[in-house]
């Protein structure tokens, strides 16, 4: 295991540069000046190459790449463009809503997705099975955002059971585990689940019928092991394919609820990345999409290790 683990942490550091790599090229060669966002199109041209020269924008590209990497290893991501404050304190303190959001709404997926995949495993060609399918395949289907605006139309302004932004009714650097702040979760939670429901329900279903097919589930029930215990040994056999696919979905989940996050105004990282794209606020963008990236190659690896200590056979791979 130790083997195993050292060479998955070996893996981590080529790809965690080769993605910070990528990150701030494709953030520099995107169209759009930075300047913009700091100062007026009619300022003087030496305001404009002092301001440039603050943030290091008069460089070469390769030595800005350089200067920045090594400012991050540190927890220095630089200032905001737009606004003037570290972009580690605005990436981190959205970080921790996203993080609360997402773990939230893949609860609601993944315990759904598991008992639904695996109800309709056991029961396969029946009509509780096409029902979960449809389920899946439309919770795969549906739009984030449609959803979301759905949700919002018939609890927020039919009923008015729920709140439709925010994340409480105060700071959200206050919030505490109140139903009052709660209420301001549930919605875009709901939102968010309803891919990776249909993702693990799927994954789970397909996993369940084929290993019931198997010859050592047969032998198992023809010694007489009670069906509770061939239920465990099946649960067994699908939890590192289940694992890994719950894994890369919370990943999902982090990275992908910008459009989520705008609907509900949830304070996120999605919606930090929302508005600095509409700002042009080149530091934020680079810190946003650097320290998801970096949490989603983690999250990787500890679903690899965690596979291999569930599986030692993938150790030998």
């Amino acid at each position: 295991m130790g083997t195993y683990f050292f060479k998955r942490i070996l893996y981590v550091i080529p790809i965690t540069l080769a993605v910070s790599f990528f990150c701030f090229m494709l953030v520099h060669l995107s169209p759009g000046d930075p300047m913009d966002a700091v100062v007026s199109a009619d300022a003087p041209r030496e305001v404009v190459a002092m301001v440039q020269a603050a943030y290091g924008f008069d460089r070469p590209l390769p030595e800005q790449y350089g200067r920045w990497v090594v400012r991050a290893v540190q927890g220095d991501l630089g200032l905001s463009t737009a606004n003037g404050r570290a972009v580690t304190t605005e990436v981190f303190g959205a970080l921790v809503n996203t993080l609360r959001l997402a773990l939230v709404a893949s609860l609601i997926g993944f315990t759904l997705g598991c008992l639904f995949g695996t109800l309709a495993g056991y029961w396969q060609g029946s009509l509780l099975d096409r029902f979960v399918t449809g389920i899946a395949v439309g919770g795969v289907s549906i739009p984030h955002y449609w959803l979301g605006m759905m949700l919002v139309i018939v609890f927020s302004v039919e009923l008015s059971w729920l709140p439709s932004s925010g994340a409480g009714p105060g700071s959200s650097s206050d919030w505490v585990w109140e139903w009052r702040y709660i209420r301001h979760l549930i919605l875009p939670a709901i939102t968010l689940s309803v891919i990776p429901m249909g993702v693990v329900t799927r994954t789970v279903r397909a996993m369940v019928a084929e290993i019931l097919n198997h010859d050592f589930v047969e032998a198992l029930r023809a010694k007489g092991l009670a069906e509770v215990r061939v239920f465990l040994h099946v649960v067994k056999n699908v939890a590192p394919t289940a694992l890994a696919v719950m894994g890369l979905q919370l990943g999902y989940l982090l990275g992908g609820s910008i459009l989520v996050e705008t609907v509900f105004s949830w304070p996120g990282t999605g919606l930090l990345l929302n508005n600095a794209i509409f700002q042009r606020d080149l530091p934020i963008l680079q810190g946003t999409i650097l320290v998801l990236a970096i949490f989603f190659v983690l999250l990787n690896l500890m679903v690899d290790l965690a596979q291999a200590r569930l599986d030692p056979r993938i150790q030998r791979n």
